[in-house]
């Protein structure tokens, strides 16, 4: 007899949804087997808990359960006054002389519901597994092959498709747990978590960059290469540009569905020299502008 699903997530039965999700996030990166080599009790434990999961944290099945139309397992629990509970007695409405005939008739239309000794056979579907996969920022922008140990030991190959996002579930179809008497199995759901990146951030399909230039640069402009989620794309920087300029590269962003893509947004800051430059100083002591110019006039009151 499987526990009881909220004991084993150490939730109560008034739990929301969200506290459930967060217990058993809580649980699984603690009893993941890929974080305890050869630990089988702690596999075991993992197991117990992604079942428990599966079950509670589907609100249909969890209304279910709660219902009492399914166990702690996920199989239906037998339907109270069935036939055989009135059969031949003074309110008997289904005797025939045909014994079942008026269920199944000549086509047998019940034969794969039950056998001849009255136990059920229902084809249950097998339940869900859940896993977390962290990925590469850049590998969750252009796709990715990568494989997953789900928690019976076996080794799934999953597909990431250009642009997959932050906590975004792939659904692999068919690769859960077993059925039940030939039932199909379940599904497997990788829940993506994407991991930052040192340069870039993402704000729905495009990129954000910020792209150190020197002072010559700022001044005079010029043909740079700026780094995009593919690969590096020159791009003209305008004379006298300013720290917090913004430039755009169309079509650098997140692969979309249909071929597009994103855009990229980069922001220019200026660098002075890393070590000091006694040219630079001299020039600028010398340095007398044709207008006068207060970068802090913005600020007076």
């Amino acid at each position: 007899m499987s526990a009881d699903p909220y004991k084993v997530l150490g939730v109560t039965k008034e739990a929301s949804q969200e506290a459930i999700q967060k217990a058993y996030r809580a649980l699984a990166k603690k009893l993941h087997p890929d974080l305890n080599p050869g630990n089988k009790k702690a596999e075991e434990q993992f197991k117990e808990v992604s079942a428990a999961y599966d079950l509670v944290g589907d609100v249909e099945k969890r209304a279910r359960f709660d219902r009492g139309e399914i166990d702690a397992s996920g199989t239906e629990r037998p339907t109270r006054g069935f036939y055989r509970d009135y059969a031949g007695g003074a309110e008997d409405h289904y005797a025939s002389t045909d014994g079942f005939a008026d269920f199944a008739g000549a086509d047998d239309i019940f034969a794969d519901l039950f056998g001849r000794g009255g136990r059920t056979k229902l084809r249950m579907r097998g339940q869900n597994v859940d896993y977390r996969l962290e990925l590469d920022f850049l590998d969750a922008v252009n796709g990715a092959k990568r494989q997953v140990t789900m928690p019976d030991g076996s080794v799934l190959d999953v597909s990431i498709p250009p642009g997959t996002r932050d906590g975004q579930i792939l659904r692999l179809r068919g690769k859960g747990m077993a059925g039940v008497n030939g039932g199909p199995p379940g599904d497997a759901l990788v829940e993506i978590a994407v991991l930052p990146h040192p340069i870039f951030t993402r704000k729905g399909d495009d990129i954000y960059v910020e792209l150190p230039i020197s002072l010559r640069e700022a001044v005079l402009g010029g043909r740079i290469n700026v780094p995009t989620p593919d690969r590096d794309v020159a791009m003209t920087i305008p004379k006298w540009s300013n720290t917090g300029s913004v430039l755009r590269l169309k079509g650098k962003g997140v692969p979309r569905g249909g071929g597009s893509r994103g855009d990229e947004y980069v922001t220019l800051k200026v660098m002075l020299p890393a070590k000091p430059d006694a040219e630079l100083e001299k020039f600028i002591a010398q340095w007398q502008p044709a207008v006068s110019d207060n970068p802090r006039q913005t600020m007076e009151a």
